[in-house]
């Protein structure tokens, strides 16, 4: 079997459709982050965000309001994540499990109950890819940036605008002194509780679209654990990446590359498929272990208490 039988422009298409939750995720854990906050939860977020959306779909028949469901659950993870970790002092590792364990259980219990399966739902209408003539004309790149759903190139402005929000503008500099140093924001007059939880929430707003990605614009169905560890691989993209969207945009990249490559191996048979399904977790070990000692984290991860 040849390179190019393995390696060809549906590939890179593949590669940026499965980048786009990895993505999503690692630009919300880096909101957290920046402000001080360990979001481990990401994952339990995503899944239930992709619930919700699918949910709200099936008995509304309108994409829009299940995207907007989907939405919304990730804002009210974000409220009680933050709640706990900002104004009651929680343990951020304990909380993040306890919405990863909470998000697998409440969809496989809700799933039998709304449609008799904790495997799967029913289908519904999800996003339709966007097809656009200028795109198309472009050489090489046109059949890989074309055809994906909103969400795809979403996450990829999402980037630039996070990016400039927070390096170029004075609420960019606030929530990222209330995570370096909270103790100097607060003598400089910064309300220290108001923008960490405001950096919870829009990690969790940022990391739900992940999840609605996942089961309307890349399945149009709920399976559980349908994000089978994006959201800690998106972590680590955020951590290869050093805490800036740039970075993690093309740490997303070579996952999704990781991700898209197991697929397209496993659809030609090259290897048995337990080996296959390993690479993109391979990948993350590698990274990490390569890596990881030599980030530096933005934040102390230690709750502020005001004295």
């Amino acid at each position: 079997m040849s390179l190019s039988q393995i390696i060809n422009l549906s590939l890179f298409q593949a590669q940026l459709r499965m980048a786009t939750p990895i993505l999503f995720a690692a630009l919300g854990g880096l909101l957290c982050e920046r402000v001080g906050v360990v979001n481990i939860g990401l994952e339990g977020i995503m899944l239930t965000s992709a619930f919700f959306g699918v949910l709200v779909t099936y008995f509304t028949s309108s994409s829009l309001l299940g995207f907007l469901g989907g939405l919304a659950s990730g804002f009210l993870w974000g409220l009680i994540i933050a709640v706990l970790t900002v104004r009651f002092f929680g343990n951020q590792i304990v909380v993040g499990t306890g919405v990863n364990v909470f998000g697998l259980g409440l969809s496989a219990f809700l799933s039998q109950k709304i449609w008799g399966s904790r495997g799967a739902s029913e289908a519904v209408s999800g996003f339709a890819p966007l097809r656009s003539d200028l795109l198309a004309r472009l050489p090489y790149l046109g059949p890989v940036l074309n055809e994906h759903t909103f969400l795809v190139y979403l996450a990829v402005v999402l980037v630039f605008v996070l990016h400039f929000f927070l390096f170029a503008t004075p609420w960019g500099l606030r929530l990222r002194a209330v995570g370096e140093n909270p103790q100097a924001a607060d003598t400089a007059g910064i309300d220290v509780f108001r923008y960490k939880t405001l950096g919870v929430v829009a990690g969790s707003l940022v990391a739900s679209l992940g999840g609605v990605f996942l089961s309307l614009g890349h399945l149009n169905f709920f399976a559980w654990g349908m994000t089978s560890g994006r959201g800690f691989i998106g972590l680590a993209a955020m951590i290869f990446g050093k805490w800036t969207p740039l970075g993690c945009l093309l740490s997303s990249l070579l996952f999704g590359f990781a991700d898209a490559l197991q697929m397209r191996l496993q659809a030609l048979g090259v290897l048995p498929s337990q080996i296959i399904l390993l690479i993109p977790y391979l990948v993350t070990i590698l990274v990490l272990s390569g890596f990881v000692g030599r980030a530096v984290p933005p934040a102390r991860y230690e709750p502020y208490r005001k004295e």
